[in-house]
């Protein structure tokens, strides 16, 4: 634990108390690796970027929120002028100031400024650890957006960790009528049948049938191809999950036989909103993947417990 100045908010700035962080996997590739892909952490680092809390004081200009307003944070500031954020594309803004990436610093700590586009009100019935985790929720939402998942569709989710118990809650909220998430912990997979999932498989064994889409949300390579080989002829398998490697083998013949179209995701944009009313309506139950709470100093046990406890889903921070 270390003081730090306390951020002076710029023009339309917010300064924002945190009050919940959720660990997520790239915090703990950060803890334990020190990079991910060609992003090296080569100096001190603030992680953390699955957050909420209270507005503890305005920059100039503000106009969205007052003091006391709690809020969540979209934890990803784009430039707003490159070809990317002018085409609406801001997750690929190149110049993206991202929580908790190098050379960011992030939401483990007592207090961040934002600009207040970023910063979105949370319903009064709204927990705080909910809040914070609208994060998760886009990248879910964003994940079925790509695979265009409407009404009738058959869903295969690959990997029941918090992105695949979300995302498979926001393909049933779309539509999707038979929506089967495959996993090896069986933790996991109760989590999943007690939250909607029309089917629940052992990674491996279990035969998913055919399917329209496939989210792939383990980023383990075997389960890329097995959910791919699943899919009808041109049906969309969509990427979300981080890979150990930066490359891996895939069924090329099937994807040109059957024209399949294959997509990455990454993060997720504009879709902060959806995740506020699909929490608030209880059409997704973001609260069932909370299994820990920690404080701030606690943080190093929090970015660890998944590899103590294998009924570990998502754990929250409270500075």
């Amino acid at each position: 634990m270390e003081d730090r100045p306390v951020p002076e908010p710029a023009p339309r700035e917010v300064l924002v108390e945190i009050t919940s962080v959720g660990v997520c996997g790239s915090d703990v590739h950060w803890y334990e690796h020190g990079r991910i892909g060609d992003r090296v952490a080569s100096e001190p680092l603030i992680l953390g970027h699955e957050s909420a809390g209270r507005v503890a004081a305005v920059g100039e200009e503000v106009t969205k929120h007052r003091v006391g307003d709690r809020v969540c944070l979209e934890p990803g500031v784009p430039c707003g002028r490159c070809r990317e954020c002018r085409a609406g594309r801001y997750n690929l803004c190149p110049d993206v100031q991202f929580f908790g990436t190098p050379p960011v610093d992030g939401a483990f700590t007592d207090r961040v400024a934002i600009h207040e586009d970023f910063a979105f009100a949370l319903p009064d019935d709204m927990s705080d650890d909910v809040g914070a985790l609208m994060e998760p929720l886009s990248v879910g939402i964003w994940a079925c957006r790509k695979a265009g998942v409407s009404a009738g569709d058959r869903v295969l989710v690959t990997g029941a960790g918090p992105i695949g118990l979300l995302a498979m809650q926001v393909a049933k909220a779309f539509g999707a009528t038979d929506v089967a998430i495959s996993d090896i912990n069986d933790d996991r997979l109760a989590v999943a049948q007690r939250t909607g999932a029309t089917r629940v498989l052992k990674a491996g064994e279990d035969d998913p049938g055919e399917v329209d889409s496939l989210l792939e949300c383990s980023g383990h390579p075997a389960a890329t191809v097995a959910g791919i080989e699943a899919l009808r002829a041109a049906g969309t398998a969509v990427i979300v999950g981080m890979g150990p490697e930066p490359t891996a083998e895939l069924p090329l013949a099937l994807i040109q036989t059957r024209e399949l179209w294959l997509t990455g995701t990454f993060r997720y944009a504009n879709t902060y909103p959806a995740a506020l009313s699909l929490a608030a309506t209880g059409r997704v139950d973001v609260g069932s993947i909370i299994t820990g709470h920690y404080g701030l100093d606690e943080t190093e046990d929090a970015l660890t417990v998944g590899h103590r406890d294998p009924a570990s889903i998502k754990v929250m921070v409270h500075p």
